[in-house]
């Protein structure tokens, strides 16, 4: 049974529950839709494009996960099942339609519906991977190496290459400041990695 993606026969049912109590809504590319402080009044599922989930410490970002099609924020339903202010926030790198699942209705639907608690069981599983990823990289991995792993990752996520994005984007997403990304974005440049134009990165040896 695949229990990462809601939208195989087997979890047919379990969808049209959830759409049933939740509301699809459509959400502009760059829209905060969660907030670091924030109690979670939602659950999102996303059903079209992607949401970047970050924390952030003092002045400094790290992009943490994106939330795909068919996947949730295990951040977010981590904290409302405890009844707790988000540690994360989270917006979205494209325009996203996602079903919103009120968490005042979540208990009666996981009691009711047990492959949901699968589902979300599958999403903790995948999370703490990435999360343990993220943290291998962060101390281990040297900056030129972890920027352009992370721009392959765009490209295979969005299936884009250029990549459009800023200097500065980059570094809230990697936990660095921009003149670092500029300086080893020239680095990698000479180096035939990337190719840069304008806010348009153009990445090789994928």
């Amino acid at each position: 049974m695949d229990t990462d993606n809601l939208n195989s026969s087997s979890y047919n049912s379990v969808l049209k529950k959830i759409a049933e109590a939740g509301e699809l809504i459509s959400i502009e590319k760059g829209t905060e839709i969660l907030r670091a402080g924030q109690f979670v009044k939602v659950i999102p599922l996303v059903q079209k494009g992607l949401i970047k989930v970050y924390t952030r410490y003092e002045d400094r970002e790290l992009l943490l996960y994106y939330i795909q099609p068919s996947q949730s924020c295990i951040m977010s339903f981590s904290a409302s099942i405890n009844n707790e202010p988000s540690q994360v926030f989270a917006v979205t790198e494209e325009d996203t339609e996602a079903i919103l699942i009120p968490v005042s209705k979540l208990d009666t639907l996981t009691r009711e519906n047990p492959r949901l608690n699968d589902f979300f069981f599958q999403q903790y599983k995948g999370r703490y991977a990435e999360l343990l990823d993220t943290i291998h990289y962060v101390l281990f991995d040297k900056i030129d190496k972890r920027l352009h792993r992370h721009l392959k990752d765009k490209i295979a996520l969005k299936g884009e290459n250029p990549v459009q994005i800023s200097h500065q984007q980059l570094a809230n997403e990697l936990g660095t400041v921009r003149e670092v990304v500029s300086r080893v974005l020239k680095k990698l440049e000479g180096e035939g990695m990337v190719r840069q134009q304008g806010n348009t990165i153009k990445v090789f040896k994928l």
